[in-house]
């Protein structure tokens, strides 16, 4: 289990839920919220979370660049893609970066099994 984890979409219902279901998993996790690539970055100059929930669309760096970013500056960091595009190719963009790919609506058992490894 993770004691933090960093949640990033640009829309603050999602991080809400996730957040909500995060914290239902286990109630002493940590998290850091941002909505964008750019902000996350920001926030990993005096955190450093041990794991990572990306949603793939946002303003400015989609969530595979972001994940990209995140592998080079802290290769330890667990990724996993929470999105809505459950294009082919994502999938499989996402795979190939050693990153895992969950489809939203977030699913209470989805998020434990990431969290749990």
């Amino acid at each position: 289990m993770y004691g933090n984890v960093l949640i990033v979409d640009d829309s603050k219902v999602s991080r809400m839920i996730t957040k909500k279901i995060v914290l239902e998993i286990s109630p002493n996790i940590s998290i850091l919220e941002a909505a964008s690539g750019d902000e996350a970055l920001e926030l990993l100059k005096s955190n450093e979370p041990e794991a990572a929930i990306l949603d793939f669309h946002m303003p400015g760096l989609t969530g595979l660049e972001l994940a990209e970013k995140l592998k080079d500056l802290m290769p330890n960091l667990v990724i996993t893609m929470l999105t809505a595009n459950i294009q082919n190719e994502i999938k499989a963009q996402a795979e190939a970066l050693g990153v895992g790919y969950l489809t939203k609506p977030a699913k209470k058992e989805d998020l434990e099994t990431f969290l749990m490894n």
